[in-house]
């Protein structure tokens, strides 16, 4: 990624996002930013060097996604980068979650993901190029307690990336997936009682460190990137529970998964 490449991203106004967005900027990107919130927007646009187009919108709206997506490639002139980003999480045993919640995820975290690369592949594939990258997570890989519908929604994610990527062999069109282990946002600043023990720990990584992951697998045309690098153990899931069970008390701490006998 480098001058001039025109790169869209939703949930641009925070956490990784607003990394990419950062970053994209430092190597001379035409950036289309996506969030809901206009001042959240402006804040960040203050911040960068070049001058993005800011687009606000919610990304589980058909119309409103389609139209963010229509008015960049009509001032870049198309679409090289398109990062399906923005998302949602909510924690709490799930026979406690009040339906809205859950819907608000699964509206948001799984449609809009949908909405987002439908729209962006028609400028992408009619230039036979680009490339498309989804954020899943290390709960799509292995849900954890309290994050049973959050992690549904990003294994939906990682599922739906891992099709397209191949359904678009040969287009000039790829697909990376990203499975970011915990990070360090202000995401839940709000929320403080609500997060299981093991979102309390002092090792997330940085956004910054996720961006920079996210724009070399694009470089190298990766399917997947982890970050950090244990958070691929949790795909082993499949075959190895137990391991991986064991894993996430170690990481997250004993709430983490239940112990087989």
């Amino acid at each position: 990624m480098g001058d001039q490449t025109r790169a869209l991203i939703t949930g641009a106004s925070r956490g990784i996002g607003r990394a990419l967005a950062r970053e994209l900027d430092g190597r001379g990107a035409k950036l289309g930013l996506i969030a809901r919130e206009r001042e959240g927007l402006e804040a960040l646009a203050a911040e960068l060097r070049g001058d993005p187009l800011l687009l606000p919108a919610d990304v589980s709206v058909r119309a409103e996604v389609e139209a963010a997506v229509a008015e960049f490639t009509a001032v870049a002139g198309g679409i090289d980068l398109l990062v399906a980003n923005a998302g949602v999480a909510d924690y709490g045993p799930f026979a406690d979650m009040p339906v809205e919640r859950a819907e608000r995820m699964v509206t948001v975290n799984v449609l809009g993901t949908i909405l987002t690369v439908k729209a962006g592949l028609e400028p992408m594939l009619a230039e036979g190029r680009g490339h498309v990258v989804v954020l899943s997570s290390g709960a799509g890989l292995r849900a954890f307690p309290s994050a049973a519908v959050y992690g549904g929604t990003k294994a939906a994610g990682a599922e739906f990336a891992s099709a397209l990527r191949h359904e678009l062999s040969g287009t000039g069109v790829s697909v990376t997936t990203v499975f970011p282990g915990e990070v360090a946002t202000d995401l839940h600043a709000h929320e403080p009682d609500r997060l299981p023990d093991w979102r309390r720990g002092d090792d997330a990584v940085e956004p910054t460190e996720v961006a920079v992951a996210i724009l070399a697998a694009v470089r190298e045309d990766r399917a997947e990137v982890f970050v950090p690098a244990a958070v691929r153990m949790l795909g082993l899931n499949g075959i190895a529970p137990r391991l991986t069970d064991r894993l996430l008390r170690r990481l997250r701490g004993t709430s983490a998964a239940p112990r087989r006998r």
